[in-house]
């Protein structure tokens, strides 16, 4: 198996175990978190029913700044839109991802706007 193979089947078993443990539901609907290389992306999620409940990008917006801005930025976004579908407690899931940094940063700002989780 070549290192790039490799390094994508621990990512893959990371978010699984994630996933294992957290599940939304109609009361607390999971906040999904997604960061690349240039873009971070956050959705809040109903597994139940297996819909998108609120959706917020760095693709596409004006947001500049670091990365760790960009992730505040959107932290802050996600709840506002969560808030106009009346969400106020969500789990979070950070994907593959330590809780760390960017993904921090994130669930900080999303917090300070709100959302409770």
């Amino acid at each position: 198996m070549n290192r790039i193979t490799q390094k994508l089947n621990n990512i893959t078993r990371r978010k699984h175990r994630v996933r294992a443990v957290v599940s939304g539901t109609t009361e607390r609907p999971r906040l999904s978190v997604f960061v690349s290389n240039r873009h971070i992306t956050a959705q809040i999620i109903d597994d139940t029913k297996h819909v998108t409940l609120a959706y917020s990008t760095t693709i596409g917006s004006k947001i500049n700044g670091s990365m760790t801005e960009k992730a505040t930025a959107i932290g802050s976004a996600i709840a506002k839109k969560a808030a106009t579908a009346k969400i106020n407690k969500v789990v979070f899931d950070r994907g593959s991802k330590l809780y760390h940094g960017r993904v921090k940063a994130l669930a900080n700002a999303a917090r300070e706007a709100g959302l409770e989780f």
